[in-house]
């Protein structure tokens, strides 16, 4: 690997090291396109159910794949001048360090060790390969899915909510202010704050809050206030209830209320789970374990996207391989056919909240006014999706498809019937378009190598699983004309 792409590595030593291809990937290597190790030494490796974890894995910088970018992407505008938003107009919402790294031009970003003390609590995570499921399917692919299910929120959201937590900290900050899906960013800030000393206040889209009370019961034990949004203690959500007392809220809407009470508190500051380009930043200790973990290249990456950061945090730096001409794999992202921003919305500049406080953002959208089904993937029912996903979508980077809601808990529950994990409704879609990647290969006998995130348990989901086992879950198909009538008020 050139220097110029080479990732840091040692989270414990501070090295600054190349991590190259992981010596236990055994097929044909890149320069000689010959096998670098004997085939019953290959076969031992990529047999093994887990791959080694230490913590030397864990990576000591986030990999930042803009520069790696044949084009930049398009700023944030500021919704009144139109031009390009500065540090001044985000102030109010952030600190200058998380700021800095939104429009940051380093390949690699360091973690700070108190970051990493607080990472050391469950990473470096399990690579696991999905044997069992595999042998289910009958297929020769070669299942693997990265697990972030072990933290103490249940999923992948704390790898940036504790910079989030930090950063804002030492900036004086005294509260945090956040919006919620599903309600696993929700417990991931309210953990990081807790870490930190900071108070959160969090607005849960009410169709999560209702169908999963033990979420926002876990972010209160971890020290947070909790509000289903739309609430009456903000002006966008009093407007949304006085238009509609029994709104299921949205993510859109959970985001005004959220940003409204930061911006009028002089020590609050506002933290997004997702979307913005230092979150998939944080994300990246994701996919750069992933790649020190693989006994073999994958053929495929597979994730699902609501806002973008649990897919990024995988592909980035595998993508960053891709990039460098070091690989053939490919990408794709998998959405609800409920909320399909990638495969239904159109790449246009809009708000990334209901109210429209938040700047411009040049991204794939349904709409700043559209109001998601009740579907229980909480997480990805958002109007719009990461700035820098949309991007590199229209780059053609990676491929999107959507999945039903039935099938993909279909999906879920042959995953824990098989591996013994109950995935989160959102990580279903990944595994679903998994399972249909893997019966491809069982159609056509390719081995192929695909990789997927598993990105949160679904213990805190059983009232799903359950409508599901019953027959009671419907799926939505999003009619164009709804997808229309949203997009009809895109900021001119």
């Amino acid at each position: 690997m050139s220097g110029g792409h080479c990732p840091p590595t040692g989270g414990t030593s501070g090295r600054r090291g190349p991590r190259r291809w992981p010596t236990s990937w055994c097929g044909p290597t890149i320069r000689t396109g010959r096998p670098s190790c004997s085939a019953d030494h290959r076969e031992r490796v990529v047999s093994r159910a887990r791959a080694a974890q230490t913590e030397a894995m864990m990576p000591s910088h986030w990999y930042n794949i803009v520069p790696d970018l044949p084009a930049p992407p398009p700023p944030p505008l500021h919704p009144a001048t139109r031009r390009p938003v500065g540090p001044d107009d985000l102030a109010p919402l952030f600190p200058m360090e998380l700021i800095g790294q939104e429009v940051s031009g380093e390949r690699y970003v360091p973690i700070p060790e108190e970051v990493l003390d607080v990472y050391r609590l469950w990473r470096p995570t399990p690579l696991i390969r999905a044997r069992r499921l595999e042998r289910s399917l009958g297929t020769p692919a070669r299942i693997y899915y990265k697990y972030e299910g072990g933290s103490p929120a249940g999923s992948h959201k704390p790898n940036t909510a504790v910079p989030q937590a930090y950063y804002n900290a030492r900036e004086g900050v005294r509260l945090l202010t956040t919006e919620t899906g599903a309600g696993q960013w929700g417990s991931a800030l309210a953990f990081a704050c807790a870490q930190f000393g900071l108070e959160c206040r969090i607005w849960m889209v009410r169709a999560s809050y209702d169908q999963k009370p033990y979420r926002h019961a876990l972010m209160r034990v971890y020290g947070a206030t909790v509000h289903a949004s739309p609430s009456p203690v903000t002006s966008a959500g009093g407007k949304v209830l006085a238009a509609d007392p029994g709104s299921p809220g949205s993510l859109g809407i959970a985001i005004s209320e959220a940003v409204e009470v930061a911006a009028a508190t002089s020590d609050a500051r506002y933290a997004l789970g997702s979307v913005l380009n230092h979150v998939l930043l944080h994300q990246t200790v994701i996919g750069e374990e992933a790649l020190a973990q693989l006994p073999e290249p994958p053929d495929v990456v597979i994730g699902c996207t609501g806002g973008g950061s649990n897919f990024a945090g995988l592909a980035f730096p595998f993508l960053r391989e891709k990039l460098a001409g070091r690989s053939r794999t490919v990408f794709r992202a998998v959405e609800p056919a409920a909320c399909p921003s990638f495969t239904g919305g159109t790449y246009a500049y809009d708000f990334g909240d209901t109210a429209g406080f938040t700047p411009l953002l040049k991204m794939h959208t349904l709409g700043h006014s559209f109001v998601p089904d009740p579907i229980h993937a909480g997480g990805l029912r958002y109007h719009g999706m990461s700035p820098l996903l949309s991007h590199m979508y229209e780059l053609g980077l990676f491929e999107a498809v959507t999945r039903s809601q039935n099938e993909c808990f279909e999906a879920g529950v042959r995953f824990a019937r098989t591996e013994g994990i109950l995935p989160a409704p959102e990580p279903t879609h990944a595994l679903a378009e998994t399972i249909a990647e893997a019966l491809r290969c069982k159609e056509s006998g390719e081995e192929k190598v695909i990789l997927t995130a598993l990105c949160g348990h679904g213990h805190f989901d059983l009232g799903a699983y359950e409508r599901y086992l019953a027959g009671e879950l419907e799926d939505y198909t999003l009619p164009r004309e709804r997808i229309q009538q949203a997009l009809s008020e895109l900021p001119s």
